[in-house]
């Protein structure tokens, strides 16, 4: 195939090429691919873009001062009680400042919060946040101040300063690193992955089978004449120019390697034994009503796993959108339904289920994810039943390794906008000290150029501190977060003859269920079975009719389950 024609080929598939039905982008030519030897561990990042601006009110809702959340947003706002759709109160154990609830369709994130697998962040901006959508985008991925135009972004940097340079295409893929270390979902290249003078590529097709089908026909470039590649002459190869047609002319090669790689690791891996959600189950706005993450989270799980040769790539980014909601928000009949509450549903449950799904595959101690959205609405709702566009939000961090509970307060309500606790470069900077275990140094100096870990900034909120959110060493912490917050206390008295009572802790109103068990594990009495409020509760029980011997009383609530013995005398 002559040069021309290729890239004529080329240019019909310039968006990424796909796995499943997904589009992705292979980021070629960038530090991910430069770092392929040289990784130290095998722990990969999921970035959970939410396009438009998250309405963080409407997802982490204040408590302590409901009722000004309430006068402030009345046609737009959660309830508190007295619906059968109300907010899902997230942690009692949590101080008053930052007693929050959930929104009602975020029941996935609710299990994963009380299961120790996540953590919120309040509060996340960057000073002079101007509510520009594409702006905001630009600093967010470029891991700037507000007054900067950086043409790279800052895992970019991150590892074009921590790994030496290498030579593209020529030494990658190797035996040692066979996979790209960066995969974008969805047919735009965005910034974050950028570097100073790299420009990174991507190839579209509908299937994976497809996909190479097209790169094993393509000949070689064969054009005739003394310039049989039709290149620019020696000199210019070290040219922009010439750097990049020779980038361009290598992307035969790479586009089979990489393919071949990716549906290779795709077909080998098992589908999930976790059911995805599909559809938002209420009434929602037609375009709202699939959940756009499920295919796009499988996905990664298929291929970090695949059958036990899974990728070695460290970076994903997948996409949600529909979060610019100036109007149409929610439902006019009910705050609770609509469009946002669609896509609170989509995010809440399909990352219980890429959880779900991650752990089933043995890879749940691997893999963390952090969500980013441009900016925050307004604290006040429009007439339009919708929130223009703000300032501050939450982020939220999934995953086995985070340090799970809330960092930081719920917002001052007084204000116009969500007010700036934490600049969101100490949330990225904490990440990869503690996730990607990055050396401070580098993270200060070469990435955000400034100390967003410990150094203090100008006078305001938010002063440069080091945040909980990851987690060095996973083993533990999850389990004592739980156990902090659920727990089964010791029977009294023990041994018992008549009655007893049993003291528990929940963190949460749930149904709860304790029940009597005999040595065989058959069930021999039910003592309690009721919803019960967050906090510390005492059930007594009557011991009438049993026989003498050893038993086991279990506490079952939500996901928590745990069982102590009891001596029952004659």
């Amino acid at each position: 195939m002559k040069r021309r024609s290729f890239i004529k080929k080329l240019s019909l598939a310039a968006v990424p090429f796909t796995l499943g039905g997904i589009p992705i982008n292979v980021m070629a030519e960038n530090a991910f691919t430069r770092m392929a030897q040289q990784s130290t561990n095998d722990r990969v990042l999921v970035i959970l873009q939410m396009h438009g601006g998250n309405d963080g009110l409407n997802s982490i809702i204040p408590v302590s001062n409901y009722d000004l959340y309430y006068s402030r947003r009345a046609n737009i706002a959660i309830p508190a009680k007295n619906s059968l759709r109300k907010m899902i109160m997230l942690d009692s154990t949590l101080p008053p400042e930052a007693q929050a609830g959930l929104h009602p369709d975020m029941i996935g994130m609710k299990d994963l919060y009380d299961r120790g697998r996540m953590c919120i962040v309040q509060g996340v901006s960057y000073k002079n946040n101007n509510g520009s959508h594409f702006r905001g985008r630009d600093i967010s991925f470029m891991g700037g101040s507000f007054d900067d135009y950086l043409d790279s972004g800052w895992v970019g940097r991150y590892l074009q300063s921590e790994f030496a340079p290498q030579v593209y295409p020529n030494d990658f893929p190797n035996a040692d690193m066979k996979d790209p270390l960066a995969i974008e979902m969805g047919s735009d290249v965005s910034l974050v992955f950028h570097q100073p003078g790299n420009i990174p590529t991507s190839i579209s097709l509908n299937d994976p089978e497809g996909f190479a089908r097209l790169v094993g026909e393509l000949e070689g470039f064969t054009d005739q004449g003394v310039d049989p590649r039709g290149k620019p002459p020696a000199a210019l190869d070290s040219s922009p120019y010439g750097r990049e047609l020779n980038w361009i002319l290598g992307l035969e090669d790479k586009s089979e390697d990489y393919a071949n790689r990716l549906y290779e690791v795709y077909s080998r891996a098992s589908t999930s034994s976790v059911t995805y959600p599909e559809r938002y189950p209420f009434n929602a706005p037609t375009g709202s009503l699939r959940n756009p993450l499920t295919p796009q989270l499988q996905l990664i799980a298929r291929l970090l796993d695949g059958g036990g040769d899974g990728v070695k790539t460290k970076v994903f980014l997948v996409k949600i959108g529909g979060f610019d909601t100036h109007a149409g928000q929610v439902e006019s009949y009910d705050p609770t339904m609509g469009g946002h509450a669609a896509l609170m549903y989509h995010i809440s449950s399909a990352m219980k289920a890429f959880q779900d799904d991650l752990r089933a595959r043995g890879l749940e101690d691997r893999v963390l994810t952090v969500t980013t959205s441009e900016f925050g609405r307004r604290i006040h709702s429009n007439g339009s039943y919708g929130t223009d566009h703000g300032t501050g939000g939450p982020i939220f961090i999934f995953g086995k390794g985070v340090q799970p509970g809330m960092v930081g307060t719920t917002p001052d309500l007084t204000q116009d906008n969500v007010e700036m606790q934490f600049d969101y470069r100490q949330v990225y900077a904490n990440l990869l000290r503690d996730w990607m275990l990055v050396d401070e140094t580098k993270i200060n100096n070469d990435i955000f150029f400034g100390d967003f870990l410990n150094g203090p900034r100008e006078e305001g909120p938010g002063n440069y501190q080091p945040l909980p959110l990851a987690t060095q060493v996973i083993s533990g912490v999850s389990e004592r977060f739980v156990a902090e917050r659920f727990s089964l206390g010791d029977s009294y008295p023990n041994p018992a003859r008549e009655k007893v009572t049993i003291p528990f802790t929940i963190n949460t109103t749930a149904q709860v269920e304790l029940t009597l068990i005999n040595t065989m594990g058959q069930r021999v009495r039910t003592l309690l079975h009721e919803e019960k409020e967050p906090g510390q509760h005492a059930a007594e029980a009557t011991l009438d009719h049993l026989a003498p011997g050893t038993y086991l009383y279990q506490l079952k609530c939500g996901f928590y389950t745990e069982t102590k013995k009891l001596i029952v005398l004659p």
